[in-house]
């Protein structure tokens, strides 16, 4: 019987908690802005916003929103478990908001000629989760 764990498996998939009440008040209707106003950690209000902004035109407030989205989620990455690398599952609800900012990160950075933050933030969608990648650019 074999009792060692696989090395070179890489890190296990982080998976952020649910903020269920945040999650709730958009499903419900809530205004993104008034969701991010009272749970400011909560990733997928600030992706609303980012995605909001950016299809109106409005690059510069997108790139704000999702970098704010952006670093909230980093920041419960790492009180998970996240180590800076590995899987973030989308499949796993609450990582979206996170996915969905980094995401937003990269096509804000672009309009706005910041190619090489782009280009980062396009990897580590990639390297987080390919189904993200594949789900957020319809590929």
């Amino acid at each position: 019987m074999d009792t060692h764990d696989n090395l070179l498996a890489g890190p296990p998939p982080t998976q952020l908690p649910d903020l269920d009440e945040a999650r709730e008040a958009l499903e419900a209707g809530a205004k993104p802005a008034d969701v991010a106003a009272r749970f400011p950690a909560y990733s997928a209000a600030w992706a609303d916003l980012a995605d909001e902004a950016f299809s109106t035109g409005h690059a510069v407030t997108s790139y704000a929103f999702a970098r704010t989205g952006y670093h909230r989620g980093l920041d419960q990455l790492r009180r998970a478990g996240w180590k800076g690398h590995g899987p973030i599952p989308w499949d796993h609800e609450p990582n979206r908001g996170f996915l969905r900012c980094l995401h937003a990160l990269a096509r804000a950075a672009l309009a706005i000629g910041e190619k090489e933050e782009a280009e980062r933030c396009s990897q580590f969608l990639k390297d987080s989760s390919p189904a993200a990648t594949t789900a957020l650019n319809g590929t």
